[in-house]
């Protein structure tokens, strides 16, 4: 009986792959239609060639992009983090975002499976792209970033599809509650408010109290929260 069973045992092993997600630091060139991809834009001061920045100025520490792609590697989807060149012009970088999320639905990939996220300077670039691609319900995630979002001076740029909000409590830039209401195309939003005390310093490292939340609403079916 063991030996009649072990074939198909290895048969089996053989015709379900286990997927494996990667982790980019530029556009894949080969894509695979099945897959699902998440694009992650760092902060302001991670811009240039140092990837684990120190933030004297507020006593904020280390900014871990290392180790944060690390932790939101996940063996469902793919992960694309670039470091962006000091002083990065967000808005023409957000048209590059627009560009390689389009040709991801050209190659076969459902909107559905892409999702755009990014903390402060990285989070207003993933506004400012998904404003963009008003046509594509995408995932859209934005980690304390919502304060350029809705100021006076970009009252116009509004999100689409399915929108998650992450702020910590002691952080100025908070909700996106302003955002959501005037972005009348929502498909879904959910906003999770952390209180770590770390100010804007909480998502300089990979704590599990945004990186949990963020992972699992990747995965999650949005229309069912």
């Amino acid at each position: 009986m063991i030996k009649s069973i072990a074939p198909l045992l290895v048969v089996g092993m053989f015709s379900n792959p286990i997927f494996a997600g990667n982790i980019y630091e530029a556009f894949p060139e080969n894509i695979n239609a099945s897959d699902k991809y998440v694009f992650y834009s760092h902060g302001y001061i991670v811009e240039g060639t140092n990837p684990k920045p120190i933030n004297t100025k507020f006593g904020w520490g280390v900014y871990d992009f290392p180790a944060i792609k690390q932790a939101l590697l996940d063996d469902n989807y793919h992960l694309i983090a670039a470091h962006r060149p000091k002083n990065t012009d967000p808005f023409k970088y957000a048209q590059k975002l627009s560009v390689q999320v389009r040709e991801l639905v050209k190659q076969g990939v459902a909107a559905e499976n892409i999702t755009i996220m990014g903390f402060s300077r990285g989070a207003f670039i993933t506004g400012l792209t998904s404003d963009k691609l008003s046509d594509l319900a995408i995932n859209i995630v934005i980690l304390a970033g919502c304060g350029r979002l809705i100021s006076n001076k970009h009252t116009d740029i509004k999100v689409y599809g399915n929108v998650l909000s992450i702020y910590e409590k002691t952080d100025r830039s908070n909700t996106c509650v302003a955002l959501k209401e005037k972005s009348v195309n929502v498909k879904s939003f959910r906003e999770i408010e952390i209180n770590t005390g770390l100010e804007h310093g909480a998502f300089y490292r990979p704590i599990s109290d945004w990186i949990k939340p963020v992972k699992n609403w990747i995965k999650s079916n949005k229309d069912s929260l």
